[in-house]
Order: structure tokens, then C-alpha cells, then sequence
């Protein structure tokens, strides 16, 4: 396991709560962020895909993080979901991020046009760098299956190289431990931090050097994950780990976040988390009785919020 990384553990990628008319409830999604930051969270991973970032706007994203801190919400344990497909836009949200106190951003790549080249992908990541200036950390989204542009061991290496200490790990959803694993084989030696947003990896992934997880399933798993992180080394992490591949291979068996937020709604007793912005829908009442049997059969008990 990475020591001494600056997001080291687990990360929720932290559902948006939403009223009616669909505008962002920061009420509702502060309890909620505290609430995973009592139960097994080290850190949160706001704006991200599963907080529905890219149906939000800049103002709103900007809203969300100053709200969340306003609610009490620790800014140094955030990392926002900071990178658009336009510079200005990336810069002024990452910017935005390190104003209310966020030691780093998530970034995502370019990604509306497909097949870039790494020269070009480099001079994104540089002018956003040049012009964020500043202390805060970036780190990148790797997420190919959504993005279309991932992010190869080639341009990481450069991007070190040019910007030592600015770029300081990367996330990747692509779902292949392989993968995952080549990046903190070729940088973790450098304190990259590597994380899955596959919560089935991170038992193996802290075993090759990695630093944690930022994901979908700790919204309702991170309990679990915890236990995984703090015993990763030992048979009791090990054990953990079979119960955590459970849980995420039952969130994934419905539409992700339809699915996490009718758990969430349940689990609070709150139907107003079953909110979201087009073109996600709430789950029909049916799909959202087989996910509730096949999560229940992972022997999570959540704990009252």
C-alpha cells in the first residue's frame, strides 16, 4: 500500500441530491456526505460520474462545492470533479476548488473530440496547469468506456516529468486490474496515487502499491472498504474483500446511479434521493425490488444516517 498519500483509503464518489425540480438539495447531500465520512470514508469524491457532474452546469458545480463546505463539509477531504472539454471552464472550477480549501481535483481529459494525440493532450493538461497555478494537486480520470480518451503510461510520464509534484495520481474506472496495476508499477515509486473505481480491486490494488478507491458502491459499501483498507494486509481485509466484490456486483446489477440512489432513499427513508437529471430515470418499482434482494444477500446492514 502507498503510505503517506494525500487521499490514501476510501472515497466515495458521492451522490447529488436533487429536488423535484431538479436543482441540487445541499441539505440533503451535506448529511448525506457526512454520514459516509462516519462510516468508513476517508475521503469524498464530489462531482464525479456518479454525482451526475456532466448534467451540471458550471455555476451549479460551483454551488455544490461551496455549499457542501457551508454545511460543514471539510474541504481538505474533497476531491471535485473539476475537468470539462473547455480550458477556461477547467480552470476556473480547479481554481474554485483550492479557493475553498481542497487539497486536490479530479480531472477528466478532453473528451468530446475523439482520438486526440498526446501532444495534444499534454498541451490541455499544461495550459490548465500554467493557468491554475497554485498548491493544489490534480489528479486524472481515467474512464475510457465514458471519456473515450484514456490516459496512456506514455503521457502520465511526461506530464510528471514536466510538472513534478502538480499531477499526483489518477483514478481509473476502466475496469481492467491490469491496467491499474501497470500505472502504479511505472509511477507509485514517485508517490503516485493510484485508485480503482472498481470496488473489487482494491484488496489487490493495495497489495501492488496503490493508494485506495474512489467509487460508486462506497455510497452504500464504505463500511466494508474501510475494513478492507485498514486490514489490508491480514486475512481479516482479505475476508472483507469477498464481501465487498458482493456488494458492488449487486449495485452494478442495476442502472448504477438509479440504483445507488433508490438504495439511499430506502436506507433514509427519504424518496426525494430517487431525484435525478435526465436522462437517468428512477428505477420502476420491480428493478428496485430485485436490487434490494440481491444487495440485502451481501449481508450489509446500513447503519441509520
Amino acid at each position: 500500500m502507498l503510505k503517506d498519500a494525500i487521499y490514501g483509503g476510501v472515497n466515495a464518489a458521492v451522490l447529488t441530491a436533487m429536488n423535484a425540480d431538479l436543482s441540487i438539495d445541499l441539505d440533503r447531500m451535506a448529511a448525506h456526505s457526512k454520514w459516509l465520512l462516519g462510516n468508513g470514508c476517508n475521503g469524498l469524491g464530489v462531482l464525479g460520474t456518479t454525482g451526475e457532474a456532466n448534467s451540471l452546469g458550471v455555476s451549479e458545480r460551483i454551488e455544490v462545492m461551496e455549499g457542501l463546505v457551508a454545511r460543514g463539509v471539510p474541504a481538505r477531504v474533497m476531491m471535485p470533479g473539476t475537468g470539462t472539454t473547455a480550458i477556461s471552464d477547467t480552470v476556473l472550477l480547479t481554481k474554485k476548488a483550492e479557493a475553498i480549501g481542497c487539497r486536490g481535483a479530479l480531472l477528466l481529459p478532453p473528451f468530446f473530440y475523439k482520438n486526440p494525440s498526446d501532444d495534444g493532450l499534454f498541451a490541455y493538461f499544461s495550459e490548465v496547469i500554467q493557468r491554475v497555478g497554485g498548491d493544489i494537486k490534480l489528479y486524472l480520470y481515467h474512464f475510457p468506456a465514458q471519456s473515450a480518451v484514456p490516459f496512456g503510461i506514455d503521457l502520465i510520464g511526461r506530464l510528471l516529468k514536466a510538472y513534478p509534484g502538480k499531477v499526483k495520481g489518477i483514478k481509473d474506472s476502466s475496469g481492467d486490474f491490469a491496467n491499474t496495476k501497470s500505472y502504479a508499477d511505472n509511477f507509485a515509486s514517485e508517490g503516485f496515487e493510484v485508485f480503482c473505481g472498481d470496488d473489487g480491486a482494491l484488496h489487490a490494488l493495495l497489495h501492488a502499491n496503490g493508494a485506495g478507491c474512489i467509487t460508486a458502491a462506497a455510497n452504500v459499501g464504505s463500511a466494508v472498504s474501510q475494513v478492507v483498507y485498514a486490514n489490508w494486509d491480514n486475512a481479516t481485509g482479505a475476508a472483507a474483500q469477498v464481501q465487498l466484490a458482493a456488494i458492488r456486483k449487486a449495485v452494478t446489477s442495476a442502472p448504477l446511479i438509479p440504483g445507488l440512489k433508490a438504495l439511499i432513499a430506502r436506507h433514509t427513508g427519504n424518496p426525494a434521493w430517487n431525484y435525478q437529471r435526465p436522462p437517468h430515470m428512477a428505477l420502476p418499482a420491480d428493478a428496485a425490488a430485485k436490487l434490494f434482494a440481491t444487495f440485502d444477500a451481501c449481508g450489509l446492514t446500513l447503519k441509520a444516517a
